[in-house]
């Protein structure tokens, strides 16, 4: 006799708190034949939401699993989704000329330590082109030079993510802003990387402002895209003590380093989904 396989799935679920959300989504994995190998819970005393990310074994079809999840979903108003522990997802990536945080993350997808699936690369220059070919990833050059081609590229955007089922975009130093109904489209599905400091520098060559203040931390912060510009909900933050002896060159390369960290986490977070929006803040089930 054949044993039945066993699937890996992670659930994640969003509703308003109330009593019993846990002992109700734990009963009917257990009546699933599933078996909860890794649970996170948290409630939201600003906003009264309930959030849950569970990893569960089962041996029973999916279309039965979630027949199982449906009717304590409903009860509860949950908005949840379901997937498989792993599966790659499907991650667009746009890019300029900066080369640092696309080579971090092809080089992790190819390593197999970063679970997307990186369709193609899109630059609004076509200096990166090579750096894709090397990981064999394919690049389309799409100039932006004005409002006409902004909003011809969106509309390829748009054509191309619902061809290819596209379910994340990742600005690595996309040097150009998305419009606001493209942002408002695809809110919760766009991260950005932004050079953050402490104080913040604004406006061109923020390494050179840093420098001449005698920055003593440096950073970077991986955020949802909105409409405000780099006010979107943060997803991951990190920041790397600097000495008054480094020089403009050694910032760039320092700063270049926590960038590419931190979108690659953030990505890596919201592919296993660990990333939960409430308002304008993130849960992050690290």
């Amino acid at each position: 006799m054949t044993s039945a396989t066993t699937e890996h799935w992670v659930l994640t679920l969003v509703c308003e708190d109330r009593p019993g959300i846990v002992h109700a989504i734990s009963g009917a994995i257990v009546a699933a034949n599933g078996n909860i190998t890794e649970s996170h819970q948290y409630t939201s005393l600003d906003t009264g939401r309930f959030f849950m990310r569970l990893q569960i074994e089962s041996s029973i079809a999916r279309a039965e699993f979630e027949k199982a999840i449906e009717p304590i979903a409903a009860t509860f108003d949950m908005h949840w989704v379901l997937d498989t522990v792993g599966r790659p997802m499907k991650t667009l990536v746009l890019v300029s000329k900066a080369a640092h945080c696309l080579n971090d993350m092809l080089f992790r997808q190819r390593a197999g330590q970063l679970p997307v699936e990186i369709p193609a690369v899109f630059g609004n220059h076509s200096d990166l082109a090579e750096l894709a070919e090397f990981y064999g990833v394919p690049f389309e050059t799409h100039a932006i030079k004005g409002d006409g081609d902004k909003r011809a590229f969106e509309q390829m955007l748009r054509t191309y993510i619902k061809a290819t089922g596209v379910e994340l975009i990742v600005l690595a130093r996309f040097m150009q802003v998305l419009s606001p109904e493209f942002c408002d489209e695809f809110a919760g599905k766009i991260i950005n990387i932004h050079h953050s400091f402490l104080p913040g520098f604004k406006g061109a060559n923020p390494y050179a402002q840093a420098h001449a203040r005698g920055v003593k931390l440096i950073g970077a912060t991986a955020h949802f895209v909105t409409s405000d510009l780099d006010e979107g909900p943060i997803i991951e933050q990190n920041v790397v003590r600097v000495e008054h002896s480094a020089s403009k060159n050694r910032l760039v390369s320092i700063g270049q380093d926590v960038e590419s960290k931190t979108l690659t986490q953030a990505v890596r977070w919201f592919a296993e989904h660990r990333v939960l929006l409430d308002g304008d803040r993130t849960v992050i089930f690290s």
